[in-house]
């Protein structure tokens, strides 16, 4: 089995982690409603996906 010669230290262990960058999330149109959405996912405002009502969204008063 493979053994490392010499301990590695803090600073070089933690910049292997230190090159992550956040990003926003995608973001498309409805077709329905066009409200913005994240793609693949049911409209969280109309309820409908890929042209079909998949949830019965109840309007609040």
């Amino acid at each position: 089995m493979a053994v490392p010669k010499g301990k590695q230290s803090k600073q070089r262990t933690n910049t292997r982690f230190a090159n992550f960058k956040a990003t926003a999330p995608t973001l498309v149109e409805c077709p329905h409603c066009h409200e913005l959405k994240q793609p693949h996912k049911v409209c969280k405002k109309c309820g409908y996906y890929d042209g079909k009502e998949v949830v019965s969204v109840e309007e609040k008063k």
